[in-house]
């Protein structure tokens, strides 16, 4: 007798993580409240985190699910491609976002994935770019990415 997982019990990481995301939203005060709070770095880090962990996770299906069902492993692919877009651009906001450090602003906002920068939202949002970035030439065209620059604002 095999047990057949049900269907509200599959994926129980995931389905926590887009609950833990729906708290989040919730949470946040309503756009007509004052004062508003605006994102920070340490934020849009986290947000990046997560958005690059999807990305992984689509890259993932897209590949596994291409070669038994060709044209939902292409929408999977394009979706992980609108994903990375996603993360290029939240990776953006958080080098024009001012730094919480009392060190100069433009150097603390470059990103400098080669050396140590100013602090470990820098250190960690830039390297994991740095790392999405390569799955994601690999496995696009780049009639796919010239549609979005890869590369940091400053």
């Amino acid at each position: 007798m095999t047990s057949r997982t049900r269907p509200d019990d599959a994926h129980p990481y995931l389905r926590a993580a887009s609950a833990g995301v729906r708290h989040h939203t919730r949470t946040l005060p309503p756009t007509d409240a004052t004062p508003s709070t605006p994102a920070d770095r340490l934020h849009l880090d986290v947000l990046h985190a997560h958005l690059t962990a999807l990305h992984q996770l689509l890259n993932r299906l897209a590949e596994t699910t291409r070669p038994p069902h060709p044209a939902a492993g292409r929408h999977l692919a394009t979706a992980r491609t609108r994903l990375w877009q996603t993360a290029t651009e939240v990776h953006a906001a958080f080098h024009l976002l001012p730094s919480t450090t009392p060190a100069d602003d433009a150097e603390a906002s470059a990103c400098h994935p080669e050396r140590l920068p100013d602090g470990p939202p820098v250190l960690t949002i830039c390297q994991r770019h740095l790392a999405a970035s390569h799955t994601i030439r690999r496995k696009t065209t780049p009639t796919d990415l010239r549609a979005h620059t890869t590369a940091c604002v400053r």
